[in-house]
């Protein structure tokens, strides 16, 4: 599961490069031909400079109808005649405004002007005229064309992506409720059966001092077969009190973990009601608990706080294990991520499953040092 975990990141980051590696190639290409449009539109506007010249200084010898073709041969390139003084004297393929037509004109020619210089029309040696021009529509289109495509293509990727996520959610549900419900169906015979091997002893051992606890575990094997049976089923939330539910859990455990382990509860010192699905809900507290002592290897201390909000409850529980990196801070609740050679990944997934689907709450990760450990924060609403 690990290492499927971390192929799926490779891949993953794999297919950011590519994407990103089409990008700057279409980005370049694209401007690559609209710096080679561009490099054509500045001859043709020297052409119909030119020609325009050749129209005001026409005479009998001018052939007029070749020199008109050229300058109504122009009907995409915005150009802008003025005098030597910037007053405009005509203009082509401009857009003029209804009203204040010298001040738009006036913003247009300081803005050309910015961009490149204007081409010199000598009519003779006193009279000098200059022609301004813009990129043609088609060459703003493609200057915009890589953006607006990459906007439409990221876009659709993203859709995608969610509705590729969603569906590959909703499948590992299916697998894991499945999984969860057969296991339950499993435990189910053996628990019976031992029940009734239970009760032979009693009968037979009826002072053994050891029978009690066997009692507990099978007690308990029947509270972990609920639990499975409950995954993807809505549970039955009821007004319980956490306070005792977290010590059941937690007592619970300090009696099959070593003594190098420290666990402790701070709290209001009163009962503390709320909505809860008990054997869910202890199921948190012992998968916080097994994975603080993974991350302690063995030996530290972990501790529970309780407080108590006007509109919600905050439990932190704190280790002095190994930390975790800000990086990950998200990633360890996915199924299927775990740091052990051995394991599933599923305890912090199915903790975070309990607590926000089942009890419509919240779990994240406080703060974390590596090397000095991690607060993990329970956020249940009232």
């Amino acid at each position: 599961m690990k290492k499927l975990y971390k192929n799926s990141e490779t891949l993953k980051y794999v297919f950011i490069l590519i994407a990103l590696a089409i990008v700057v190639f279409s980005v370049w290409f694209t401007n690559s031909l609209a710096h080679k449009l561009a490099i054509e539109e500045s001859r043709k506007i020297e052409i119909w400079a030119e020609a325009t010249r050749q129209f005001i200084l026409a005479d009998e010898n001018t052939d007029i109808d070749f020199v008109s073709s050229i300058i109504e041969g122009n009907t995409t390139i915005p150009v802008y005649m003025v005098d030597d003084n910037d007053r405009i004297i005509f203009s082509r393929n401009v857009k003029e405004p209804l009203k204040n037509k010298e001040a738009f004109y006036a913003e247009e020619i300081a803005r050309l002007k910015e961009i490149r210089k204007p081409i010199e029309v000598r009519l003779d040696e006193d009279t000098v005229q200059y022609i301004y021009y813009d990129d043609s529509l088609l060459l703003k289109q493609l200057h915009y064309f890589p953006y607006i495509q990459f906007s439409v293509i990221f876009v659709f990727l993203l859709v995608a992506s969610i509705a590729f996520a969603g569906t590959k959610r909703a499948e590992q549900n299916q697998v894991w409720v499945g999984l969860s419900k057969e296991t339950a169906h499993q435990l189910g015979t053996p628990i019976s059966s031992l029940l009734a091997w239970q009760e032979l002893l009693k009968s037979r051992y009826p002072d053994d001092r050891l029978l009690p606890e066997m009692d507990k575990d099978i007690g308990r094997l029947r509270i972990i077969a609920e639990r499975f049976s409950k995954i993807g089923s809505l549970p039955e939330l009821k007004e319980e009190d956490i306070v005792s539910t977290i010590e059941n859990a937690i007592n619970y455990m300090k009696s099959r973990i070593s003594d190098k382990v420290e666990i402790s509860f701070s709290y209001t010192g009163r009962p503390v009601m709320v909505k809860l699905n008990v054997p869910l809900f202890e199921w948190v507290v012992e998968n916080l608990c097994k994975n603080a002592i993974d991350a302690m290897n063995g030996a530290g201390k972990i501790h529970f706080a309780l407080s108590e909000h006007e509109r919600f409850l905050q439990i932190d529980v704190t280790d002095t294990g190994k930390g975790i990196e800000r990086s990950r801070f998200r990633t360890i609740f996915k199924p299927g991520y775990t740091t052990k050679r051995r394991g599933w990944g599923l305890g912090l997934s199915l903790t975070k499953r309990i607590v926000e689907i089942y009890h419509h709450g919240k779990i994240f990760v406080k703060q974390s040092e590596i090397g000095i450990g991690t607060t993990f924060r329970i956020l249940l609403y009232k």
